[in-house]
């Protein structure tokens, strides 16, 4: 598979139907596929913290999450096919499954409640899906509250796992326990409060135009300070460092 580096992060070339195929793929293989979706502000960050780092380079697949990887792999005049977001994507995997077969989910992430409201969205858009499991994200690794989750997946051996703690616990702790009983594991962000109606998409307009950052800060102001690893992203592309 060809990739594109940004800053020291490999991303996958792939178109998103391309990407969506190869997700499909990976259920049909007996092992744990973990799949991140790094955007600018994940590229620096990379840098600073070396879990993180260790837990991107690890993943099966890196999609372009980001109007600005797309634009910086553009600038290095090595172009990415397009954004393959990572909510996006997710709903059209569950889309086309459901239109093949049953298949199971696991939710882990956001507060308490929106993974049962999430599971009750998802469960009646997609009727080939099965929640079989979910948990809020308020838990440390190692306590009670993470081996029984991690106990639980175990036990239900859920298709798809999805990971929506927050980067970097996210990717750090998928890539920590990457022999979970799974076939596809997604380190989605903030996913599951959009599945669960928490969090609204922005507008197809901002979308559309790439300032779907600048509507989230707008919206969620406490996001301002991780939103200054943006400018730094713009400046290490251009400097080509």
């Amino acid at each position: 598979m060809k990739n594109v580096v940004i800053l020291g992060v490999s991303f996958a070339h792939l178109t998103f139907e391309d990407a969506l195929t190869v997700l499909e793929s990976y259920l049909h293989e007996p092992r744990n596929h973990i799949v991140v979706t790094p955007n600018p502000e994940c590229v620096m960050l990379t840098r600073r913290n070396p879990d993180f780092k260790k837990a991107i380079g690890n993943a099966d697949l890196r999609l372009a999450d980001g109007t600005g990887i797309v634009l910086a792999a553009r600038y290095k005049k090595t172009p990415l096919p397009g954004r393959v977001r990572g909510v996006d994507i997710t709903y059209a995997l569950f889309e086309r499954l459901s239109q093949k077969q049953k298949f199971t989910a696991y939710f882990l992430g956001a507060a308490h409640g929106v993974a049962e409201q999430a599971k009750a969205n998802m469960e009646g858009h997609f009727p080939g899906l099965s929640v079989v499991g979910l948990h809020h994200g308020f838990f440390t690794p190692g306590d009670e509250t993470e081996k029984r989750v991690l106990s639980e997946i175990h036990e239900k051996k859920p298709d798809i796992l999805l990971v929506c703690t927050g980067m970097p616990r996210a990717e750090i702790w998928a890539n920590t326990n990457r022999d979970l009983p799974v076939r596809l594991t997604l380190c989605l962000g903030g996913t599951l409060d959009i599945m669960g109606g928490n969090v609204k998409l922005a507008p197809k307009f901002w979308r559309a135009v790439g300032l779907e950052w600048l509507y989230r800060l707008f919206t969620q102001p406490k996001r301002a300070r991780r939103m200054l690893d943006i400018p730094r992203f713009v400046r290490h592309v251009l400097r080509g460092n």
